[in-house]
């Protein structure tokens, strides 16, 4: 692992606090199977959830339960054993970043209310229409990249 990997997971791991205050933040889940997929379609032959853990600083385990779903989607193969891995079902350039997204979170829409509440005690929302247009602006983003976009 490179002095840089090594010194984010590290600060990821010891200073919490300096990155909770966010305005947008991606699952860990979100963000396992997106890094992973990349490392997968970069791999050409397949990889091992032990590799992306090394490469990533993600628990071992996540990743094997978040790439599980990624196969119960038909956008990955797995081989079990010792030689075995996860390897792309789909060609990478068929493949956007939020069909991953949404392969783990359901699918994502910009609705009438950021905090889909069926009833509101105001005339207006008091959060305007900053949320929806955040949400509509990353959707479109993520449906942009491509895993071809990556390797």
């Amino acid at each position: 692992m490179s002095e840089i990997k090594k010194l984010s997971v590290h600060l990821r791991i010891q200073i919490p606090e300096l990155f909770m205050s966010k305005i947008f933040a991606l699952s860990e889940a979100s963000s396992i199977a997106i890094h992973s997929m990349v490392l997968i379609a970069r791999s050409g032959n397949g990889i091992n959830a032990v590799k992306i853990a090394e490469i990533t600083g993600f628990s071992k385990n996540h990743i094997a339960k978040v790439l599980q779903r990624l196969v119960k989607n038909d956008m990955l193969k797995s081989v079990r054993g010792p030689s075995g891995g996860f390897s792309m079902k789909m060609d990478p350039k068929n493949v956007s970043l939020l069909d991953i997204y949404q392969s783990i979170e359901g699918q994502l829409d910009v609705g009438e209310c950021p905090l889909s509440y069926d009833l509101c005690g105001f005339d207006r929302c008091l959060m305007g229409t900053v949320v929806n247009k955040l949400t509509a602006e990353f959707k479109k983003f993520l449906n942009e990249q491509t895993l071809q976009s990556y390797l």
